[in-house]
């Protein structure tokens, strides 16, 4: 498996190509294809596919911080390297599907649309998929889509996985932040798609490697939340790097010298720490379970408070650090203008809202979270 993965030449290469062209990606609305090949030099397409088709099956906390630190440079780029986590619930799929979807190696650039869930009729040997998905980031540059379709026996929606070339992306994507992540819909007009090319969302993987025990559903919302956690760094780093020694504009002292612009970095730098702390301690407990067993739900529970908490926790970093950059910061083009306006989405996520806390906290007490939850 080599180094860790951010501690590469080709990871280095990768961030410098992308602190090099985020304008570009703001303007595009995606991430271009050849930027994604950089992705894929640096291993983040092969970090979660199964090392019985060649890939590395990374552990947990390095995948995440290797997201984490490319979000430091750009937000949309952290996010779209984060689907690099794909491998994780493509292994529900049968091993011999699998075998055929790294038939070309274990590279796999994949993305997905789940919601709004459509209707799916039953075809001899699979499911005809017809309609419209929505917030599908990363679609332009992918191998491989999934759709959300029907639902499996748990009552959870069933993926159908198609090639890129079977699916419409219409140029949906117009927000406020994040807007190089290319989160366009998805449209499919009637493919008929083999059964063993779909999966229960979040169901059991096929594959007997540790990293496939981990809980799927709870690391694909960590990989969407440690997005903030990488702005959040950027952005306190922007305050003392280039904040500190800027004078206001009516010549009042500059941040350093005022204390209360002391007390609120102070503050938002301890917040930081110590939710990122928690975020890798849940995640390496966690993942410890799942090298000799399977985690519980209270396992479970804790990684999707920790996300949820890490999306939060970052955004309220941002926007005291947005604070303190004084009105230089209502620029437009101000750098933390822009960590605020991405930081902004993330927790707005369906796997990150306010919610969670309600079934993290049910859980504590030992009662029945909501369903779904777990």
């Amino acid at each position: 498996m080599g180094p860790d993965l951010w501690s590469t030449p080709a990871y280095e290469a990768a961030l410098t190509e992308v602190a090099r062209r985020a304008g570009e990606f703001t303007r595009l609305r995606h991430i271009p294809r050849d930027v994604v090949e950089k992705f894929i030099l640096a291993g983040f397409y092969r970090a979660t596919t199964p090392r019985r088709f060649g890939g590395d099956a990374r552990p947990p906390a390095e995948f995440l911080r290797s997201v984490e630190r490319m979000s430091e440079v750009d937000g949309s780029a952290g996010w779209v390297a984060g689907f690099g986590a794909s491998g994780v619930y493509l292994a529900a799929l049968p091993p011999e599907t699998q075998t055929l979807l790294y038939a070309d190696g274990p590279d796999l650039v994949f993305a997905g649309a789940l919601f709004p869930v459509q209707p799916a009729a039953e075809v001899p040997g699979g499911f005809r998929v017809r309609g419209q998905w929505r917030l599908a980031g990363g679609s332009l540059a992918a191998d491989y889509v999934g759709v959300g379709i029907g639902a499996g026996a748990s009552g959870r929606p069933r993926t159908a996985v198609l090639p890129a070339s079977q699916v419409e992306v219409v140029d949906t994507w117009d927000a406020v932040g994040l807007r190089g992540t290319g989160s366009h819909d998805l449209r499919v007009d009637g493919v008929d798609v083999p059964a063993e090319w779909t999966f229960v969302h979040g169901g059991g993987a096929t594959i007997d490697e540790p990293l496939y025990r981990y809980p799927a559903l709870a690391y694909a919302a960590q990989v969407l939340a440690v997005v903030n956690l990488g702005i959040a760094r950027a952005a306190l780093n922007h305050v003392t790097g280039f904040g500190a020694g800027r004078a206001g504009l009516t010549g009042a002292p500059k941040p350093a010298d005022r204390a209360y612009a002391r007390i609120a970095l102070a503050k938002a730098e301890a917040e930081l720490r110590s939710v990122r702390a928690f975020f890798y301690e849940a995640t390496e407990e966690v993942y410890e379970t799942a090298l000799s067993g399977t985690p519980g739900p209270e396992q479970v529970s804790l990684l999707r408070l920790a996300a949820a908490h890490a999306a939060r926790v970052g955004f309220g970093v941002v926007q005291a650090a947005f604070t303190l950059g004084g009105i230089a910061a209502i620029d437009a083009d101000h750098p933390l203008q822009r960590y605020l306006r991405d930081a902004a989405v993330v927790p707005q996520h369906a796997f990150l809202t306010e919610g969670l806390y309600e079934g993290a906290g049910a859980v504590f007490f030992g009662a029945d979270p909501f369903p779904g939850y777990l």
